[in-house]
């Protein structure tokens, strides 16, 4: 796969001068895939906008970049291991490192986003091993096979999460019989703590952390599962059986293939997988520790092309029985479809400066 027009796009946008606040992690600096950047171009010129720069000697992968004031951080597939790259601003490469196994199955390019914090970048392979590669020194400080250390179990096509940083911790989500997620120290790759496990595999979806009366909860979706994970002791503080609500009928191997991540905000959260899933809207209780079921929506079913919210509306592209798909926009206070519009094709979306940018998958 050539990363060539995709990433001078994002630098265009990313990393003009007077950056708000650099991106170093899957969705941006809140996960959720609305950027901080303002002062954008309401429309481009009819040739397009400015190419900066752009490279075809690339590593495979599917993964997005992280971007920071410093460099681009990519991951990528190069034969059956993978590599991580980085670029400074014009594109130069600065240094590359071997970091881990690819996927072995079909579909095998890298999938996780790198994750950057000050000198150190934290990566999962596609085999579940949790990497922290020291920047300053350009090499791995610490490197934990973490999906056999707790003898995970993944889906039909294997590890698509990308690490998430809460305080001191690394979280990951290898499922399986031992454990579902676990916490690993983000300076040594120690266990810090590990939940009890829901004997279902992993799913292909990254967690998010949320904020609500004091607690913090780790949010993240196996192949059945929807769950909450107290961030300070590994404890579940709920867990809804997603499939429970409503069992798709069209694909029957759908059911375990979830790979969107939650969108969070004031106290609720929507949760939509594709394959003719419906979307779900939770409200959170007693600072989070308990989660009861709003309203549910049958259209913006997404396949892994992610969803926004922006203003009172959530974003995204569907599924609809069919891999054409089209794009929906889902009032977030009552689960009403606002409008579904046919384009090409379904595809990925983000948001910056209150426009939406969506990239179709054709």
């Amino acid at each position: 796969m050539l990363r060539i027009l995709t990433y001078a796009l994002c630098l265009f946008f990313l990393c003009q001068p007077g950056l708000a606040q650099a991106v170093a992690q899957f969705r941006g600096p809140d996960r959720n895939g609305v950027f901080p950047e303002t002062g954008l171009l309401e429309s481009w010129p009819e040739q397009g906008p400015e190419l900066i720069w752009s490279r075809e000697d690339l590593d495979r992968g599917f993964a997005s970049v992280a971007v920071t004031h410093e460099a681009v951080y990519l991951a990528g597939l190069d034969g059956s291991e993978e590599f991580l790259t980085v670029l400074d601003h014009k594109g130069n490469l600065l240094w590359r490192i071997r970091y881990g196994r690819g996927c072995q199955r079909t579909n095998r390019d890298t999938r996780c986003t790198p994750t950057v914090q000050g000198d150190r970048i934290y990566l999962i392979s596609g085999r579940g091993e949790v990497v922290c590669v020291n920047g300053g020194e350009r090499k791995i400080e610490w490197s934990v096979n973490a999906f056999e250390k707790f003898k995970g179990e993944f889906w039909q096509w294997e590890i698509a999460e990308s690490p998430l940083i809460v305080d001191d911790m690394v979280i990951y989500t290898p499922g399986g019989n031992l454990t579902s997620m676990v916490a690993l120290n983000k300076f040594t790759g120690e266990t810090v703590w590990q939940t009890e496990s829901l004997n279902t595999p992993s799913a292909f979806v990254s967690p998010i952390v949320i904020r609500l009366g004091g607690n913090r909860i780790i949010v993240g979706v196996l192949t059945e599962h929807i769950i909450g994970v107290d961030a300070e002791t590994g404890d579940f503080l709920w867990k809804v059986k997603y499939h429970d609500i409503e069992t798709p009928t069209f694909h029957p191997w759908a059911p375990k293939n979830n790979c969107v991540t939650p969108l969070y905000h004031d106290g609720r959260l929507f949760v939509t997988s594709g394959y003719d899933h419906v979307g779900v809207m939770f409200r959170l209780l007693k600072g989070g520790r308990e989660i009861e079921q709003v309203w549910i929506n049958r259209d913006l079913d997404n396949h892994h092309g992610q969803i926004v919210r922006v203003g009172s509306y959530i974003y995204g592209s569907n599924w609809i029985d069919n891999p054409i798909g089209n794009w929906c926009c889902v009032d977030w206070e009552t689960g009403k479809t606002m409008y579904e519009k046919t384009w090409q094709t379904k595809g990925s979306i983000s948001a910056a400066d209150g426009m939406l940018y969506c990239y179709e998958e054709k």
